[in-house]
């Protein structure tokens, strides 16, 4: 989470070819000076991670998310870097050494030079072994669009390609939504997802049988995956409308949608959001319609839990899934 002026050399990932990896770390105020002595060498190429910059985001996004990780926490007050990816040959270790004469003649303080030699390799391929194809529930197997050797099975599969990754799947909270779905969609319903990342949840409930979705997520990017995720799918776009916009503060993008009513609603997204869902979610369900919602820390649980009785939702099943809950919610009579 940091900042990049221009664009980084990690391109050179591409080539096949070896480079130096060099990271300069120094105090926020030293990113400058440095960078202007890269910029009067003509190196362009550097990607900039500045902690206050990354500390800014952590607190001006914690909507977002319900908790920061031990390793966000310690990048909040680790040193600022400067990354420069130089070729690993003669020509670009005597670059090396006078990007070090240069910087060290700045005399800051608090910075320091360190190298790796990165060897030959299509990170951009090699990644691909670690994703195999997933079962989830009864009825559902989820498989990149590059594996060949697919099982034969009954199951319903959905075809993503995770390199743009909102979701594919793994985690325990879209574990639990995909296993709500199974039990509670019925053929012919019609879906909202709230929150819809990579459209994992929304596109699956169609090739469950779902007549048409909805899906909604703050991110542009995200939308855009889920309509390539459709469209992996060989499902037709006449089922699917995407929207981009903040569910939570954006009126006129509530009214739009709740222009009709809903058999299932879901939200795999955090506890907050969730929570404010709560307060307007039944505007877009059918008086039987049914309410999915995941990707509530376990440490929350009995909060949202709460919040969700008081909103007027009855509680017909609670899930837990090793550190993450979730709820499946019906309009209370």
């Amino acid at each position: 989470m940091g900042r990049c002026r221009h664009r980084p050399l990690c391109f050179l990932e591409e080539l096949f070819m070896n480079w130096i990896q060099l990271k300069i770390t120094t105090t926020g105020e030293g990113i400058d000076p440095i960078c202007g002595v890269l910029y009067d060498m003509g190196i362009t190429g550097i990607e900039i991670s500045d902690k206050d910059d990354f500390k800014e985001f952590l607190e001006n996004n914690r909507k977002y998310w319900d908790y920061v990780d031990e390793e966000l926490e310690r990048l909040k007050t680790a040193d600022s870097c400067i990354t420069v990816y130089l070729s690993d040959d003669s020509e670009g270790k005597i670059l090396l050494d006078e990007i070090k004469t240069a910087v060290s003649a700045l005399s800051l303080e608090n910075t320091m030079f360190y190298t790796e030699n990165m060897k030959d390799e299509d990170w951009s391929e090699n990644w691909k072994q670690y994703f195999k194809p997933l079962e989830i529930g009864e009825k559902v197997l989820i498989v990149p669009e590059w594996e060949e050797n697919i099982p034969e099975t009954d199951r319903v599969r959905f075809v993503i390609n995770p390199g743009v990754s909102f979701g594919t799947g793994s985690h325990e909270s879209t574990k639990m939504c995909i296993e709500e779905i199974e039990k509670h969609l019925k053929d012919g319903d019609s879906v909202l997802d709230l929150g819809c990342g990579s459209g994992i949840l929304s596109v699956i409930a169609l090739l469950l049988g779902a007549k048409d979705a909805v899906a909604v997520d703050i991110d542009p990017m995200a939308v855009e995956t889920a309509y390539s995720n459709l469209a992996l799918n060989n499902l037709p776009q006449e089922t699917y409308q995407g929207y981009a916009g903040d569910i939570t503060s954006d009126n006129a993008l509530c009214e739009k949608l709740a222009e009709r009513k809903y058999d299932i609603v879901l939200a795999n997204i955090v506890a907050d959001v969730i929570i404010n869902l709560s307060g307007f979610v039944k505007d877009f369900m059918k008086d039987d319609g049914t309410f999915i919602c995941s990707g509530i820390i376990i440490e929350r649980k009995d909060e949202v839990r709460k919040v969700l009785e008081n909103a007027g939702l009855r509680i017909k099943e609670e899930r837990v899934m090793n550190e993450w809950a979730a709820f499946v919610a019906e309009k209370g009579m």
